[in-house]
């Protein structure tokens, strides 16, 4: 069984919490890996908000295992969730599974660059908090036997889809970025917003959410 040396337990603790938060929106979760050198980045798409999520990871050596250089493997979340060492900051890299269709396609490695217009921390997350609480007032004023799933997934798709100033990032993504632990309160660095071709990644110091300007429903991803 391959064992991924993490840099220290803090990158070990942000890689199993990530891990939680993902299951937390799908226990059935399955991550792509990726690690080339001393970089390990994880894949995950939380069905709710429909991006693709990123969590990098330093490792405290150069991946090798027997003649390979790189590791590239779909696994379950839960797997290997179970197990991440925090105190020896360590993981297993579980049996690879069938992944689900994203799995494998990713976005684009290079060509991205910078979009203006991006509100900052405090602003992004008073948008999702406006966000959230328009959400709960629209399906309140509701009639019970009109709280049907369509009703309640066309109110959310409509105040989700919204986009943030002129940068054509949908309120979604940066809900995602929120809900999983990447949007924090005082960060040491600024959220960015980046684009390559048809897509957008908002970056931060803890982890990017990736969404096609005009949403994941159809998968233009380049495949790797």
């Amino acid at each position: 069984m391959t064992v991924l040396h993490l840099a220290d337990e803090g990158e070990a603790a942000d890689l199993a919490a990530f891990l939680s938060r993902l299951l937390h929106y799908d226990r059935g979760a399955a991550v792509r890996l990726q690690a080339v050198g001393t970089a390990l980045a994880v894949f995950g798409r939380p069905p709710s908000f429909e991006v693709l999520a990123v969590r990098a990871v330093r490792l405290a050596k150069p991946y090798e295992h027997g003649l390979d250089d790189t590791l590239d493997v779909t696994v379950s979340a839960g797997e290997l969730l179970e197990s991440v060492d925090e105190a020896g900051a360590t993981a297993a890299v579980p049996a690879a599974v069938t992944g689900p269709p994203w799995a494998g396609v990713l976005p684009p490695r290079g060509g991205w660059q910078p979009v203006a217009g991006l509100p900052g921390a405090e602003e992004l997350r008073r948008l999702v908090s406006t966000a959230v609480a328009e959400f709960r007032g629209r399906t309140e004023e509701l009639a019970l036997e009109e709280r049907t799933r369509s009703r309640l997934d066309l109110i959310g798709r409509e105040i989700w889809s919204r986009t943030i100033a002129d940068t054509g990032l949908p309120v979604r993504a940066v809900h995602a970025a929120q809900s999983l632990g990447f949007l924090r309160t005082g960060a040491a660095a600024p959220a960015r917003l980046v684009a390559s071709g048809a897509w957008l990644r908002l970056r931060t110091p803890y982890g990017s959410v990736a969404v096609r300007r005009s949403g994941l429903g159809t998968f233009g991803l380049s495949v790797r």
